[in-house]
């Protein structure tokens, strides 16, 4: 089976702040108005709302040009409101996506170390590699554990340091390319989904450590994971991708080699 290569950044690189967002209450307008401090523009893409964190948004906007705000008319799924968005983004001309949640967990302020990041390697996908606190859930903790043994399995260790955390910055082409030649990755199983297939296409991950935090009900925190849910929508994903693996493992190993041959031979020159 053919292995693609990642899409060359031809142009200088235009970066998207990307945020899906569903009934995120007034943690939406604190997360959006905190990146937007940044100085970088920003899109949220409402999957459904109807909380009134939709009109929120919307009222900010009409005074933010650096702000967009666009709505699905019901609730989709992460995935489908990241296609949404990214499809708008590549028609605005952005070249690249930095994607984040919008119930707060995701610090605003570590946007700029992100766009450097990406800036340095314009061609690789900038995974955020999450510090928790004590505000993390064990079971949750636990659970992406499971899911990253998995993917190092799927991966041949390919260096994903966390294959859920949603903060992470994707080549805009290079994403929507997969995405439209699946049917998946519409829903929780993006984030782990798309970083396998990315790596599968010969993308080079780089883990940026970043503090994550779990907000309580009383401070705005919200949560839309339904565990028996989602986690049937993981191991459903896994299967699927174990399949892929398995079509995939000869090319897979013999670019295992090559990187660790190349990775000697700079370590013996220096």
């Amino acid at each position: 089976m053919p292995m693609n290569k990642p899409l060359a950044v031809l142009a200088a690189p235009r970066y998207l702040v990307l945020i899906p967002s569903y009934n995120a209450g007034r943690k939406a307008l604190e997360t959006v108005r905190a990146v937007r401090a940044t100085g970088e523009p920003v899109c949220v893409v409402m999957d459904g709302s109807d909380d009134g964190s939709h009109e929120q948004l919307a009222q900010l906007a009409n005074s933010d040009p650096g702000l967009k705000v666009l709505a699905l008319p019901r609730n989709s799924g992460k995935g489908a409101a990241l296609l949404h968005g990214l499809r708008d983004a590549l028609a605005c001309g952005y070249t690249h996506v930095l994607t984040m949640d919008s119930d707060g967990q995701h610090p605003a302020d570590m946007v700029p170390a992100f766009i450097a990041a990406s800036r340095a390697q314009p061609d690789a996908l900038i995974l955020g590699k999450p510090v928790f606190d004590c505000s993390a859930p064990w079971e949750r903790v636990m659970g992406r554990r499971l899911c990253n043994w998995w993917v190092n399995i799927e991966t041949l260790r390919a260096g994903i340091g966390d294959s859920l955390f949603g903060m992470r910055i994707y080549p805009a082409h290079a994403l929507l390319e997969i995405m439209e030649s699946h049917r998946s990755m519409r829903r929780f199983d993006f984030d782990a989904e798309s970083a396998v297939r990315l790596v599968w296409r010969g993308m080079r991950p780089v883990n940026l450590p970043t503090p994550v935090r779990y907000f309580t009900a009383a401070e705005g925190g919200v949560s839309h994971f339904r565990y028996l849910r989602d986690n049937a929508l993981l191991v459903s994903m896994h299967a699927r991708l174990i399949f892929g693996f398995l079509l995939r493992f000869p090319l897979l190993l013999v670019r295992r080699f090559r990187s660790r041959a190349g990775a000697e031979n700079d370590a013996r020159t220096q």
